[in-house]
């Protein structure tokens, strides 16, 4: 019941209430008046007239008193009325649900959100109450999803910093023996390479914080131009290996026929992650990488595979990770996987990885998106 209904039932309830309390009283004090003398004179039918019997002094004080309390009552009674329907109606439906919303912005006050509004009924306050809830669990989530962006700001900010300490520690001992003017025909050669290796952090640092400002700007792009540029792609990162780019089969028939021409997503973020993949694949892969892009459940899929020795039991239980490396080569920081991961995330989808059972690694891309037919 809404709260303008309920007060108008309960305002009429204890108007009507009093009125019948005035009326009754009224009843009982005439009836009341009617056992006391009045005095005055009365007339008969045959023209006889006839002095009354005069009130005593305390019989004339209680005529007043019965003449005044139903005047009384009159005025007080619709008044009193009206405050118990007041009264009932903040008992009734106002007195839980604003206990209710002190106590949650009290708690929301003191920045602690792991609480719930129960429910508190279907009327204007019960509504506001479930709103509060609604901007509780958000704030809930938006904190939470803060905090894991912190931490994974604190853990990506270790991992550079603990990454950092043997390069800069290599040059801080070149740079001491050039001073001692001791002989090191290879110092120069370390410091180009340490130096680089420095600069590769860096960029791959600030890569990971761009891509976690990047928007995604969707367009429709025709199916047969991705796989275009997945050939592209792998024919310049894999130019020694055998390379297989294909279209996958689904229940409507391949991705690329003539039900599904074009795809709804951001071209830059799936030229990265295909960029990514496709490299960190050439990396380990031995003689073949396979490419394969598809649909999954109104998601697009690109798939690589390679026949490499696979990823480490820590990278598939874990996922990727940033400077976490997935084999022994030093001049890669695992950061393609990381990134990659990131920019499925934002696109609405995730990346997966495994080992393939004869042998090797495949990594999938997911990312939401639309399909569009000829016409």
């Amino acid at each position: 019941m809404s709260l303008k209904k309920a007060f108008f039932l309960l305002s009429l309830w204890g108007v009507l209430t009093a009125l019948l309390l005035c009326l009754l009283i009224w009843t009982v004090c005439e009836r009341k008046r009617k056992e006391y003398p009045s005095g005055g004179v009365a007339i008969l039918p045959d023209g006889t007239v006839t002095e009354l019997e005069k009130p005593t002094p305390e019989e004339q004080r209680m005529l007043e008193i019965l003449t005044a309390v139903p005047l009384a009552a009159g005025l007080l009674l619709p008044v009193a009325g009206l405050g118990m329907a007041g009264l009932l109606f903040y008992r009734w439906k106002l007195k839980e649900p604003i206990a209710l919303l002190r106590e949650g912005v009290e708690n929301i006050r003191r920045h602690d959100l792991d609480f719930s509004f129960p429910e508190a009924g279907t009327d204007e306050l019960g509504q506001v109450c479930a709103a509060f809830e609604s901007m509780r669990a958000e704030l809930q989530r938006t904190n939470r999803e803060l905090w894991r962006q912190n931490e994974e700001r604190r853990r990506l900010n270790a991992a550079f910093a603990h990454d950092l300490r043997n390069p800069v520690t290599v040059l801080k001992g070149t740079v001491r023996l050039l001073r001692e003017n001791r002989e090191d025909p290879q110092a120069l050669e370390r410091l180009d390479i340490y130096t680089a290796r420095i600069g590769q952090y860096i960029e791959a640092m600030s890569s990971i914080q761009k891509l976690e400002q990047m928007p995604v700007r969707e367009k429709r792009i025709p199916l047969s131009v991705l796989l275009g540029e997945l050939e592209e792609t792998a024919r310049l990162f894999c130019p020694s290996l055998e390379v297989e780019v294909s279209a996958g089969e689904v229940s409507g028939g391949e991705i690329d026929s003539p039900g599904r021409r074009e795809a709804l997503l951001d071209h830059g973020i799936f030229l990265t992650v295909a960029e990514n993949l496709i490299d960190n694949a050439s990396r380990f892969a031995e003689n073949r990488v396979e490419i394969t892009l598809s649909t999954q459940e109104g998601m697009l899929m690109l798939t690589v595979e390679d026949d490499g020795a696979g990823f480490p039991d820590n990278v598939l239980k874990d996922g990727p990770k940033p400077f976490g490396r997935t084999g022994v080569e030093n001049r890669h920081f695992g950061m393609g996987l990381y990134g990659s991961s990131l920019l499925c995330e934002k696109h609405g989808g995730s990346l997966h990885l495994e080992n393939r059972p004869g042998g090797g690694t495949a990594v999938s891309a997911v990312f939401s998106g639309k399909y569009y037919t000829d016409s």
